[in-house]
């Protein structure tokens, strides 16, 4: 089964995004800040991640960051309500695979996940 990371500060969107993927038989945990995020990573192993990019105890890039640099090559997609040009440039250089804006649209959202996993199989 495929393992989906969801890491949103906001508890509607990640209890919402849990439970639009658990419906298609995704695997799904949650974390609401970026440590808690790579703790989660480090237990559970996800196939993917979805990283927002503004949390209060640090940023969406830190995380990613924090990844890269402990040498884990873990699927991301960044989650921002804010467009900025210099942060998507810089998440796609530490290996982001793309980019999702809020709010939401989950047949957005539906396609890049479900394409992230197909590649698995």
């Amino acid at each position: 089964m495929s393992k989906l990371l969801i890491v949103d500060d906001e508890l509607d969107v990640r209890e919402f995004a849990r439970h639009f993927f658990r419906k298609r038989g995704i695997d799904v945990s949650v974390a609401s800040t970026g440590a808690e995020a790579l703790l989660a990573v480090e237990a559970v192993c996800p196939d993917l991640i979805l990283l927002d990019i503004r949390m209060e105890d640090m940023s969406g890039v830190d995380v990613l960051k924090e990844l890269r640099r402990r040498n884990n090559v873990v699927k991301v997609v960044m989650v921002s309500g804010v467009e900025d040009e210099r942060v998507i440039q810089e998440t796609v250089a530490l290996g982001a695979l793309g980019f999702i804006h809020k709010p939401l649209i989950l047949e957005e959202l539906e396609k890049v996940v479900l394409r992230e996993f197909s590649f698995q199989s």
